[in-house]
């Protein structure tokens, strides 16, 4: 890794940001945002400081896109904002919040203004003096006109995002729900440099680090407020890196935990600490971090160009909780690229659950299923084909996602018990239901050869139920990126009184001579009508829930200048990757990929598998069922101790983004086993 920075002893700190949990709406440990809080409070009084959260993403699938609906019921949303906007204006700092809802669709936008306005009544209740509160909150949108879309889509100014998403089609846009763009952060740079006093900034669906981004530039540009661009890239590089860290909060420390805060200084370089009491970053944690659910782990494209953390560092400080990190620069794209997305209904699902116990039926499992799907297009004949699908997910002991080898983990040949969930899918809930009907009684009371129990075939009735109505399938239609012209990824505001749906055309096509942005912003006053603020209120949490966590130093030493890492341990033999690694996960990266990830805690361990030439693209495809040209990324990342493949998301031998008809894992969180039992040779 080459020599391992501490921050200069001359830098000048420009902000800290503090972020209690990675989503808003899962909850968080108040005292942890109190503690962070503080300890900005009392190492950097009077540099500018702001909780920082982010709140959507694509990992749940499309529903939200299609159906309108959210990641978190609203209570969730209200209870973290009421604590989190407590704590705020306990501290006198302001809320800068991305992705509303988990879409950040314009009306879920307004939503969580209204929220605001409720959590504002609700503090001015609480307080015990005269003085009344009230939060001004800027909202900036993100929902594109779809006229716009299709415009530039017939301009060939549209392409997929990644290798493995399909060509965006008129068709597929025109049934599409809405297109919102993942803003980057000049947006809310605008709205931030047309309203510093904000309190509260809620923004639409943006890029995760964008709002973390724009209140580091906001500082750094000053009264200048320069385009975002004009900042240099090393030091845009710096905030976007830290950006990239902190939005998934105190998930690069161990153990992993709700909140962290970052300390960043006017060179682009920043520490990360985490929040819970035992929790510790340190420099292979944090840079492991960037490998997660993304396609590579040294290039992370995002609106406007690439984060590049080949030159990136790391360094574990004196406290032994906190890691400086440096040497991260931005590549701008030209032109300026935002991702859209947007979902489809593709029709309604009913499904039905149960069990299968006899030996002489599970031998034949596969054929009995066929013949059920047989039954069903008898039954269902007056349907027509294409406009109608049935099967089967099979709890056997076996793989069975038709994306992955089978395990070579030992099975029964005959399981004692088989579990199924079948699947119907079709234009009207009422023939799903009919379809879903039809396959459970074929699967109570089909013949099959052998049969000796001809009283009924299926355990069922969980619940109650025969079938059960999922209601909506879902589809991801759009996930794309659209070049723009000069300007246009910023935003302007509207008025106060005006809803989104109508400035529309601000987002429409425009002559270059225009140069306005794409987005929208607008500002409204949430509370109290007397104005009053209160900026610095009595610290009201119990001191010892905001004391300092445990600053025991981690012991150092490593030959890549990796603290806590040790680089002498050597194995031999045979053994599996998952005995040798520390974590093997997998990951969604994105709709359309999953990412898999192996991490070492051992430098010598690392090299020799390395060494190995055990991950190869070759073995890496064979084992996912794939050709090697069929991989994303196939690679190791010397940095943070890691290899990294990234492969396409495959149903049924095809393509496939997450979410939809016949869909078990839209997390992609449970596709590492193959690699978890390869035989290593050391």
């Amino acid at each position: 890794m080459g020599s391992v920075p501490h921050p200069s002893p001359t830098a000048e700190v420009l902000c800290q940001i503090v972020t209690p949990v990675g989503m808003l709406g899962y909850g968080f440990p108040a005292d942890e945002l109190y503690r962070g809080l503080e300890l900005a409070r009392q190492n950097h009084p009077g540099v500018p400081t702001a909780i920082v959260l982010d709140s959507g993403s694509t990992d749940s699938g499309p529903s939200k896109l299609a159906l309108g609906s959210m990641t978190c019921p609203e209570s969730a949303y209200r209870r973290d904002l009421l604590a989190i906007l407590r704590a705020a204006r306990q501290y006198g700092v302001p809320l800068l919040l991305s992705s509303a809802g988990g879409d950040g669709e314009d009306e879920h936008v307004r939503l969580f203004g209204k929220i605001v306005e409720d959590v504002a009544q609700d503090l001015n209740k609480e307080q015990d003096d005269q003085k009344s509160t009230r939060l001004k909150v800027v909202s900036v949108f993100s929902t594109l006109d779809k006229a716009l879309v299709l415009e530039r889509l017939q301009t060939g100014a549209i392409t997929g995002c990644g290798p493995c998403v399909p060509a965006l089609t008129p068709e597929a846009l025109a049934e599409t729900t809405v297109v919102v763009g993942q803003m980057g952060p000049e947006p809310f740079v605008e709205a931030l440099a047309a309203h510093p006093d904000a309190d509260v900034v809620l923004g639409g669906r943006a890029y995760d680090p964008s709002p973390y981004v724009a209140y580091c530039a906001h500082n750094f540009l000053g009264k200048s407020q320069t385009p975002v661009v004009d900042i240099p890239l090393s030091i845009l590089g710096g905030f976007t890196h830290m950006g990239k860290i902190m939005e998934c909060g105190g998930l690069c420390a161990t153990p992993k935990s709700r909140g962290s805060m970052a300390t960043v200084y006017k060179d682009g370089t920043f520490d990360i600490r985490p929040l819970a009491p035992g929790a510790v970053c340190q420099p292979l944690t944090v840079a492991a971090h960037t490998l997660y659910e993304k396609a590579r782990p040294d290039h992370l494209a995002g609106p406007g160009g690439i984060l590049d953390l080949t030159t990136a560092k790391y360094a574990q400080l004196d406290d032994g909780l906190s890691v400086h990190i440096a040497g991260a620069t931005f590549i701008p794209s030209n032109p300026y690229t935002v991702k859209l997305e947007g979902a489809r209904v593709t029709g309604y699902r009913t499904i039905f659950m149960g069990s299968f116990c006899d030996p002489i039926l599970i031998s034949q499992l596969p054929s009995m299923l066929e013949r059920v799907k047989g039954f069903v297009a008898e039954q269902n004949a007056h349907l027509k084909s294409g406009e109608w699908d049935l099967d089967f997910h099979v709890y056997d002991g076996k793989d069975h996602d038709g994306d992955a080898s089978p395990s070579s983990e030992s099975v029964p040949a005959i399981p004692g018990v088989v579990f199924i969930v079948g699947e119907a899918l079709a234009i009207t809930q009422a023939d799903a239901n009919g379809i879903a009907s039809a396959a459970r009684i074929a699967c109570v009371h089909g013949p099959y050869p052998g049969q000796k129990a001809n009283s009924g075939n299926f355990g069922m009735g969980i619940g109650g139920c025969g079938e059960v109505e999922m209601g909506a399938c879902a589809e991801f239609s759009v996930y794309h990126l659209m070049d723009l012209q000069k300007g246009e990824e910023g935003a302007v505001e509207v008025a106060a009184t005006t809803d989104s749906e109508d400035s529309n055309e601000s987002n429409r096509s425009r002559g270059s001579e225009e140069k306005k942005g794409l987005f929208r912003f607008k500002a409204v006053w949430a509370g109290a009508s007397d104005g009053q603020r209160t900026t610095e209120l009595p610290f009201r949490v119990d001191p010892e829930k905001a004391a300092l966590v445990n600053t025991k130093a981690v012991k150092s030493g490593g030959a890549n200048g990796v603290n806590g890492v040790n680089g002498t341990t050597t194995t031999t033999g045979k053994t599996t990757l998952g005995d040798l690694a520390k974590i093997l996960r997998s990951k969604n990266s994105g709709p359309f990929e999953i990412t898999l990830d192996v991490l070492f805690d051992d430098a010598a361990v690392y090299e020799q598998v390395k060494a190995s030439n055990t991950l190869t693209p070759k073995r890496v495809a064979s084992l996912y069922g794939l050709q090697p040209d069929q991989l994303v990324y196939c690679g190791f990342f010397d940095q943070a101790l890691a290899f990294k493949a990234t492969l396409p998301r495959m149903r049924n031998g095809k393509p496939m983004a997450s979410g939809g008809f016949m869909e078990n894992d839209v997390h992609g969180s449970q596709k590492y086993k193959p690699l978890m039992n390869l035989v290593v040779e050391l």
